[in-house]
């Protein structure tokens, strides 16, 4: 028998002032994606006779195609579809081997605690806040000395050894709240550190790795600082290609096509949060900020 309370006047106001607010701030974030698909199917024309808001005439992809396949980008003129791959690049190997590191780093910090490691973690803690301006010189030495200047491994190297901290601030959190009974018994029957990461820890980290996966990626594939420093000319992210479309100008500005570049550029990281948002707040509920 299902006992309901009746819902007063005053919590009905109050619940609609709530969703009155939560509908505006949507639309004050939804608003510039709106001008930036309206604009991307303009012509020239309809987007010089009206306003950002108002809806197209005609609908018309030809700024996507140029953006994607011959926009100039500086002085070449092949869109940011490479540009678009090279991110791929970068993100795809550097989102997994700094997870993987973090998940082994957390798990280490919690169940084989060792002298020093509240200060390893400590240190390894530091890393979250320091600011990307102080890294760059010491790393272009570093990415020198190795011959990783201005390469594909030597950017993931770069996002790698920045995301650690995070993957392992996340991976350790996560770990704490598993019992340690857990690994103490899988001690007792013979099992050893690596046994135990994989056949125990690993298989109930699914929440905290898509955390780390959905956090590493959005914050590589949105990098420009480590993008324009780092790259050469053939390895340039696309936040890097977006940037070089934008300022460069050969006659008429077109901003059909600056708009729908930054769609295709900030596609992937939609993609990602629409298809695993949710999985994201289950992580993080689910121990990423514990501890």
């Amino acid at each position: 028998m299902t006992n309901t309370r009746p819902v007063s006047t005053g919590e009905r106001l109050a619940r609609a002032g709530i969703y009155a607010i939560l509908i505006a701030a949507a639309l004050v974030y939804l608003l510039p994606l709106a001008v930036m698909l309206l604009t991307s199917v303009k012509t020239l024309d309809d987007i010089r006779t009206g306003n950002i808001l108002s809806l197209p005439v005609e609908i018309v992809f030809d700024a996507w195609d140029k953006a994607w396949s011959n926009a100039c980008t500086g002085v070449s003129c092949n869109g940011v579809s490479g540009f678009f791959w090279n991110s791929f690049q970068i993100v795809i190997p550097a989102v997994l081997i700094s997870t993987f590191v973090g998940a082994l780093n957390g798990y280490a910090l919690t169940k084989w605690r060792f002298k020093g490691s509240e200060l390893f973690f400590a240190l390894m803690l530091f890393g979250c806040f320091i600011p990307f301006q102080v890294v760059l010189l010491p790393m272009a030495q570093t990415l020198g000395y190795v011959g990783l200047a201005n390469t594909t491994t030597g950017l993931v190297f770069v996002h790698v050894v920045y995301g650690i901290a995070f993957t392992t601030l996340f991976f350790r959190n996560f770990y704490v709240g598993i019992p340690d009974e857990l690994v103490l018994a899988a001690k007792l029957d013979g099992a050893g550190f690596f046994t135990i990461f994989w056949r125990i820890l690993l298989p109930v980290s699914a929440p905290i790795i898509v955390v780390c996966i959905i956090w590493q990626f959005t914050q590589i594939w949105n990098d420009f600082l480590f993008g324009v420093v780092f790259s050469g000319q053939d390895t340039k992210p696309i936040t890097v290609a977006l940037n070089n479309l934008v300022n460069t100008t050969t006659g008429v500005k077109e901003y059909n096509v600056d708009m729908a570049a930054a769609i295709i550029a900030a596609l992937p990281t939609l993609v990602v949060y629409v298809a695993a948002g949710k999985y994201f707040v289950r992580g993080l509920t689910a121990g990423a900020v514990k501890g």
